[in-house]
Formats: structure tokens, sequence, C-alpha cells
């Protein structure tokens, strides 16, 4: 993480060791946001780059969206109709844009450390967010996820009992979500997933990990789901779908196990009936489109916090 001063963050590459007084000012900004407020000229004469070297809908679209909001010129770099293809490193497309007078880049990139390494690269005055980069990190993701949780259970986050559910070892997400929810001080935060899908790495430090449901579902107040990634069945990490579904899937007569005001949460995209059958999605405890609009006033609060001479 880089911030070079209380009052100012050069680029949001993670949320480890970002303080809690950060996460919280950034929150509030967000929900301020999110109530509706219009502060469109924010970064009028700015320009910013989506610099994707990974797919993306919801990411992409509502950081497109945020620096829209905020006045700002939007340039959107895909990396399959670029010179990339021609063999153009990450760093000279990086350079090449910044030349032109770009000086916010959002980044995705397929591996650890990518963004930070591009960081590194860009000139004073350039500022990065990292929008995902392998199974780092995913700041604005984690900080989303706060917000919603915020929203539904209020700012006091020391009575609650999150439980984090699936595969924990390749997700940046659930990297993002653990930094920001012991920056916040979570009561309890517990995981759960196939043991050959829980990192041990120290990523789980402090968390009450299990490997059976019913378990950790009991009593707690909120449910963050986690993609399934397909491919992890191809390397032998998971034996079928309808394996992991009845072990690891959360449906109606699952959720009762949690606290009657108990909230489901999911990054998307979703695969409907592996990690949450269509009842819970859709249901109404359910916020995973309340996340997907609070991804717009997190990006809008990061945005501006970066790039506001």
């Amino acid at each position: 993480m880089s911030h070079a001063s209380p009052a100012r963050m050069d680029h949001l590459l993670t949320l480890d060791g970002l303080p809690r007084e950060r996460i919280e000012a950034l929150l509030d900004r967000a929900q301020h946001f999110a109530d509706g407020a219009d502060d469109r000229g924010a970064l009028a004469g700015t320009a910013v780059c989506t610099l994707f070297f990974e797919p993306s809908t919801r990411t992409r679209l509502s950081f497109q969206l945020a620096a829209q909001r905020l006045g700002a010129d939007v340039l959107n770099f895909d990396v399959s109709t670029s010179s990339a293809r021609k063999g153009e490193t990450a760093r000279d497309t990086l350079k090449t844009i910044e030349a032109m007078g770009v000086r916010g880049f959002i980044v995705r990139h397929q591996d650890d450390g990518a963004v930070a390494a591009l960081a590194n690269a860009a000139a004073p005055g350039t500022a990065l967010v990292n929008a995902g980069d392998g199974r780092s990190a995913h700041p604005t993701q984690g900080l989303l996820d706060m917000l919603t949780l915020r929203q539904a259970k209020g700012a006091d986050f020391s009575s609650l009992k999150v439980l984090i559910v699936g595969d924990v070892m390749h997700s940046r997400v659930a990297r993002s979500d653990l930094h920001a929810l012991r920056a916040l001080g979570t009561g309890e935060i517990r995981v759960c997933g196939p043991r050959m899908l829980l990192p041990d790495d120290g990523t789980l430090a402090g968390c009450v990990v299990t490997e059976d449901f019913e378990q950790a579902l009991e009593g707690v107040d909120a449910v963050m789901m986690l993609r399934l990634q397909r491919e992890r069945m191809e390397e032998g990490l998971v034996a079928s779908l309808d394996d992991y579904h009845r072990d690891f899937g959360l449906t109606v007569g699952r959720l009762r196990h949690a606290a009657p005001d108990a909230v489901v949460m999911h990054p998307g995209p979703i695969n409907r009936g592996v990690e949450i059958t269509d009842e819970v999605a859709d249901g109404p405890r359910s916020l995973v489109l309340a996340q997907v609009r609070n991804g717009v006033a997190i990006r809008m609060a990061v945005l501006e916090q970066l790039l506001r001479a």
C-alpha cells in the first residue's frame, strides 16, 4: 500500500496495512455519493484509463461510471485489441498512455504483484488503482463489501460474526475482505470451504476455520459466498459441481442456521445452483445488487481521493 502522508494516498494497491481511519473515511465519502451527492466536476479535465489485461464486467463498468460521474475523461484499454497482442509490455503500455496526459489508471492483471510493479514505474502524480491482481488483492471490492455490510448492520463491526465461504485459496476478493474486516475490528471472522481450497500461508490467521458448513453458519450475521473458480475442478481440487453444492452450497434451509436477520453477499459472477441457489441469491436476505450499486460509490470515493488536485 502506498500512502505517503495521512492526507494523501498515491495509489490504492491493497487494503493490507491500510489504517482503519483511512478505510472509514473512504466508506463515509462513498456513502455520501450513494446518498445521491452530486460532485460531477471533481475530476473535470482529468483523464483516467481502465487498463484491463483480464476480462471484467462489474469492475470495469462501475469504474467507468464512477469516473464519468466525477467529470473525468475515460479511456478504455482492451488488451485483446491492443498493441499488447504484438508483444508490447504492460509497462510500455502504461508509459505510452501516461505520455498522452492520463493521470489515473485502473489496472486489472492476471499476475500477482503486477499492479504494484506498474505503480513503481509510474511518474510522480500518476495514480494507480488495483482492480484485481492474480489472487492477491481487489481492494475496491473489499471496500464496497464493507460499505454494503455497514449499511445493513451499522458502523460498529465489533459484535458481528461474518462468514466467508468457498475457494479462499484463489480469491483476491476474500483476501481484501479479510484485510478490511480485521481493520474494522470485526468481532468474529469465520471461514469455511473444502480443505484443498483453504490457504495455509497465514491468510486465515485469527479466523475460525472449519469444513462444516452448517456449524460455520450457526448464528452468523453475514455470509459472504465466493465464486467457485471452475478451473479448480480440472486441477482436481473439487470433485464435481454437484458435490460442491451438496457440501458448500447456500440454500434457504441452510440459511436458517444463521442469525434471523443475517444477510447474504456474493461478489459475482454467481454460479447459480453451485455456490448459491436462486431462492437465496434473489431472496430478501441477498445484498448482491446492493454490492453492485455500492461499487460505483466506492470507486467514486477512491478516484476522488487519488486524483483530486
